[in-house]
């Protein structure tokens, strides 16, 4: 096939991935030679960009911006309709008019991670180097890596200090990142179903998705974009095997149980003869036509990565000290990816560095999703720490 060929590749998929990487649907901030970003990996990212959304209007002080942080999945498309799948955003339950996050009240900014696929600098954005995608010529990034760049952006956007840093899963990683490293940046801090470092159990997981996406024969050694493949099978693989430690075995069952798919009984096949199997087909074809397989791999590996105590001497506390952050950690009963005990230990840190920490653990049966999804709850809890936090800083 000659370079650039697509004619074998689902259309969907090359134009998303392509198209988006370099010229997203949203707003941009581009970074020259004048602002190099430094990596954990070692040496410096230049040139750069950052794709992100904003909702809601800044005030005059500047006091009212919160920064939505996304999951492994996400991106920065977090309450508008989505431009790849005409979807809504991903947090819409809780950010909007009148919603917990009231983007009437509020300038809210959501950005795509470094390493991402929806225009933030990945391994499908073209490496000015080459003319080519990046692939895996792109350092390995980190959770701090993330960070740094957001701090960029903020910065951009002429915002000394954030109202709140929000986020769940890898998105809590990132508010505790920030609060960490920028503690003087952030008023408040609120990270959901998350963990201060990734447990051997999750590294597993990923691993498990990584290879299944490296075995496609698509993959290319990560130059499928160049040679005109797409490992779109290893990638619908990952996904379907995340995807169930995203929900319970409770909500699993509520949503299929054992029932078949369209049919009365057994066809004594491979077929997806039961709901279940269905709906993890279809979760994993949808998500090759709007991520990147090697955004994959770069996303997941940063979530390993991450050990906020390691960067303190093992000590998680010291991470914190004299933080005058005020913090709110939210889990769930039934998430096991990143369980209550992980919250608790972040909190335990905050209580020995003397910070100021509310936590909330949530009775439901949704898995780690469930930050996602309607909880009544945690809306709740939301609406009430970051209304506490803009009277505190005096926004109306």
């Amino acid at each position: 096939m000659a370079e650039g060929d697509t004619t074998t590749l689902e259309r969907p998929f090359y134009e998303a991935a392509r198209g988006e990487a370099d010229h997203p649907h949203s707003l941009v901030a581009r970074f020259g030679a004048d602002a190099p970003l430094p990596l954990d990996a070692g040496g410096m990212l230049s040139p750069f960009q950052i794709a992100y959304q904003t909702y809601g209007t800044l005030n005059a002080a500047r006091s009212n911006a919160i920064l939505l942080c996304h999951a492994l999945s996400g991106d920065q498309h977090a309450a508008n309709v989505h431009p790849v799948t005409g979807k809504p955003g991903w947090w819409e339950t809780l950010v909007g008019p009148g919603k917990p996050i009231d983007t009437d009240r509020f300038f809210v900014i959501a950005s795509n991670v470094l390493g991402g696929c929806l225009g933030t600098t990945g391994p499908s954005s073209t490496n000015p180097a080459t003319g080519r995608p990046y692939g895996l010529d792109l350092p390995v990034v980190t959770i701090r890596d993330m960070v740094r760049a957001q701090s960029m952006l903020v910065d951009h956007l002429g915002i000394q200090r954030l109202l709140a840093v929000v986020g769940g899963s890898m998105g809590g990683m990132q508010v505790l990142q920030w609060a960490a490293s920028y503690p003087e940046r952030v008023f408040a801090a609120m990270p959901i179903a998350t963990a201060a470092r990734h447990s051997a159990q999750n590294i597993a997981f990923h691993e498990v998705g990584r290879q299944a996406v490296m075995a496609d024969p698509d993959w290319r050694a990560g130059r499928y974009l160049v040679e005109g493949t797409s490992p779109r099978r290893g990638l619908a693989v990952a996904r379907m095997a995340a995807h169930i430690t995203y929900m319970s075995d409770s909500s699993l069952h509520r949503k299929f149980g054992r029932r078949l798919q369209d049919r009365d009984g057994h066809t004594f096949s491979f077929d997806a003869d039961f709901q279940v199997e269905s709906y993890l087909r279809h979760q994993g074809e949808a998500f090759v036509d709007r991520f990147d397989a090697n955004s994959y791999l770069y996303v997941t590996r940063a979530m390993d990565y991450f050990d906020l105590a390691a960067d303190y001497g093992g000590v998680l506390a010291h991470a914190f000290k004299g933080s005058r952050t005020r913090f709110c950690l939210v889990s769930f009963t039934s998430d096991w990816l990143f369980t209550t005990a992980d919250s608790r230990a972040v909190v335990h840190a905050l209580n020995a560095a003397g910070a100021q920490v509310s936590f909330a653990e949530i009775d439901s049966d949704k898995g780690h999703d469930a930050f996602l999804l309607e909880e009544p709850e945690f809306s709740a809890i939301t609406r009430g720490f970051i209304d506490a936090a803009a009277r505190a800083v005096g926004v109306a």
